[in-house]
């Protein structure tokens, strides 16, 4: 049994949307991509190897409409996943059993922006001359996005969460152009997972630093309690 045996059964329709057959791989891809995102919401390590089955979905689904980038982006994102699994059990340094949520610094944006500028600028020229995409830019500028949010993710940046809230906002239309509309409507859903996650973690930020700024007031220390939110 070869390999385009095993993959053909995800590759065929599934249901009809708006007059668009919807494939396994897509419909695997919208539950487990909504499962993903909530999880990070919540701060909780499985999303990370609930993560790369989403990728790994992707992966066939983004090729199969052209979107390479899309695609070669998912490999990254496996990878970034590994990194972001070990970082969040271990990153927190000796005296920390998790990395906690904080704010991105003024280096590592200048960074991210540079990142961003140069991937997109550099993908633009693959993508136009290397492949048929018929939308080189957006395909970059969301491949760009996508990374850097990912890797402020790993590192439990909160502003992670607007650069995920941006690669949405253009996700939604390009993938409705490719009549990925079950993609596009998962899409819809991650915008609003992402504003819950940027809620969720901006309160746990606010936590961590209220025993901080307790404890200059007087009388800290006398019948004072400790709460945690970031829950949804």
């Amino acid at each position: 049994m070869s390999l385009a045996d095993v993959l053909d059964p995800l590759q065929q329709p599934l249901v009809t949307v708006l007059g668009t057959p919807v494939s396994w791989t897509e419909v695997l891809g919208f539950g487990s991509g909504a499962l993903c995102v909530w999880l990070v919401a919540r701060q909780h390590l499985a999303n990370w190897p609930i993560g790369i089955a989403n990728n790994l979905f992707f992966i066939l689904l983004f090729t199969q409409s052209g979107l390479y980038a899309d695609a070669g982006l998912q490999i990254v994102f496996i990878a970034l996943a590994a990194y972001g699994w070990w970082t969040w059990t271990h990153g927190g340094g000796p005296d920390a059993p998790e990395l906690p949520v904080r704010r991105t610094t003024r280096t590592e944006w200048t960074w991210l922006l540079v990142a961003g500028v140069v991937g997109t600028v550099a993908l633009t020229v693959l993508l136009d001359h290397a492949t048929d995409s018929t939308v080189p830019f957006w395909d970059a500028l969301t491949t760009a996005l996508s990374l850097t949010a990912t890797y402020g993710q790993c590192r439990k940046l909160v502003e992670s969460w607007l650069l995920w809230i941006a690669a949405d906002v253009v996700y939604i239309p390009l993938y409705a152009y490719k009549e990925l509309y079950l993609t596009s409507l998962l899409y819809v859903g991650f915008l609003a997972l992402c504003l819950i996650g940027l809620r969720n973690w901006r309160r746990d930020l606010a936590v961590q630093h209220r025993p901080v700024e307790a404890a200059a007031e007087p009388g800290y220390g006398v019948g004072v309690g400790r709460g945690r939110g970031g829950s949804l």
